[in-house]
């Protein structure tokens, strides 16, 4: 069996599912994808998904369901997706292994 393009901690699951529950209307799970934008190329996106495209990847951890978008795989495979919170802010955090660079402010990245 081959290895999941993205591993989700168990805090992320946490707070997709608290985000699920909030929806309030059926949800397929959680959609990522990447997006050019900031200084340094490409961003992660984060969406609600009403349903499952064919292509779509499928990570399950912990009862909630990520899609990944299936121009966002190449991007983001061995990425480690997790949730942190702190007194300064709080909010999902992508561990890229092939990440080349980030940009000043960590809102962009490029491999």
């Amino acid at each position: 069996m081959p290895a999941a393009p993205l591993t989700i901690t168990d805090a992320a699951a946490t707070r997709v599912q608290a985000l699920l529950d909030k929806r309030g209307k059926p949800s397929a799970g959680i959609r990522i994808g990447v997006r050019s934008k900031g200084c340094s190329g490409m961003s992660y996106t984060l969406e609600f998904a009403d349903e499952r495209t064919p292509y779509d990847e499928i990570v399950e951890h912990n009862g909630v369901t990520v899609l990944i978008d299936p121009k966002a795989t190449m991007f983001i495979l061995g990425t480690e997706m997790d949730f942190v919170e702190d007194k300064m802010q709080s909010g999902f955090v992508f561990r890229n292994p092939n990440e080349k660079g980030r940009c000043g402010c960590g809102e962009s990245f490029h491999v």
